[in-house]
């Protein structure tokens, strides 16, 4: 009997109407364009304008492209994982709210939370339930609200994050193709370098945590990119050697969309040409969890069956790792 893989069968994305531009944030706090594009490759952002509209409004319509390119129902899904940094609310989780707004009656569901590592860490969970043969087709959500936890004050983080969603759905496959081979990490020390202040348990809202800005993203960008450099390109290029893979094996890397230093250092790690570098963050920005899924969205049609990809990411945590599949269709 073949051994079954969790292949990736449908794709799609969504990102939010409202461009944000260098120029407009040159308005907004003391920045300006040349600044920004060289330090994190980033032209513009999108930004999820509208009264009571969160992450789920998003994850909606990527949802529902998705299902129906697969030429499926809501109501044939298994599984809703929702990976997110923002979600609707503290609780209930964001899953159940997108499932009750697709329809998926009988889906059962759970929010994950890793910072922008989040996607990987849900396809290699996902994957577990088709490869255990317990459920068929699990729909793996990666988005985030950024705008919705950014200060606009903050000249240091205010140019780096964007909104999106992106969306997958894993099916069983006999052939080979789907998710080879993971390798995920983390290390709780980072807490220090990139989190929320408040609005946790440690340090719950009051008038005081609100007034004093610390319901923002934090981030000491220095310590967080000499991590992110360093392990993001070594957990790449290590799932390649574990799989005896060369550049020349890849046909496409998809990195998380943080920083394009970043990017390009993980590359250079790897090998693997520019021309074979899945890059958006210039019109998208960090969009945290929605990265890779829009990444993939967006290349869709130039994958081929039975391609080598390799998806590498770093977020707040710290977490980091990478992913060897091969695209199924």
């Amino acid at each position: 009997m073949s051994k079954i893989h969790a292949a990736i069968t449908a794709v799609h994305g969504y990102v939010p109407d409202y461009i944000l531009t260098n120029k407009e944030l040159e308005t907004m706090v003391d920045t300006n364009d040349e600044w920004i594009t060289t330090r994190t490759g980033i032209k513009e952002r999108r930004i999820l304008k509208g009264e009571g509209l969160g992450t789920s409004d998003m994850a909606v319509p990527a949802v529902e492209a998705l299902l129906k390119k697969r030429g499926i129902g809501a109501d044939e899904l298994d599984l809703i994982i929702f990976c997110t940094t923002t979600p609707d609310r503290v609780f209930p989780a964001t899953a159940n709210i997108l499932a009750d707004k697709i329809g998926a009656k009988n889906a059962w569901g759970y929010d994950l939370q890793a910072a922008c590592s989040g996607f990987l860490f849900g396809l290699a969970t996902a994957s577990q339930f088709i490869e255990s043969g317990k459920h068929k087709k699990v729909l793996v959500v990666g988005g985030d609200k950024m705008s919705s936890i950014t200060n606009y004050k903050d000249r240091a983080t205010c140019i780096i994050f964007g909104d999106g969603c992106g969306a997958v759905l894993l099916e069983p496959n006999e052939e080979g193709n789907g998710i080879i081979d993971s390798i995920l990490r983390s290390d709780g020390s980072g807490v220090a370098y990139l989190h929320q202040k408040a609005g946790g348990s440690v340090k719950p809202a009051t008038h005081e945590t609100v007034d004093a800005l610390e319901h923002f993203a934090y981030q000491e960008g220095q310590a967080v990119f000499k991590f992110a450099v360093t392990k993001m390109a070594d957990v790449a290029a290590e799932v390649m050697e574990r799989n005896h893979l060369n550049a020349d094996d890849i046909a496409w890397l998809v990195p998380h969309q943080a920083n394009k230093r970043i990017i390009d250092a993980t590359a250079n790690r790897t090998g693997v040409t520019a021309d074979k570098v899945i890059i958006n963050i210039e019109r998208y920005g960090n969009t945290t969890n929605g990265t890779i899924p829009l990444c993939l969205w967006e290349w869709e049609d130039k994958f081929k069956k039975g391609d080598n990809l390799i998806l590498a990411a770093f977020g707040g945590g710290f977490t980091w790792g990478s992913i060897y599949l091969k695209w199924a269709y």
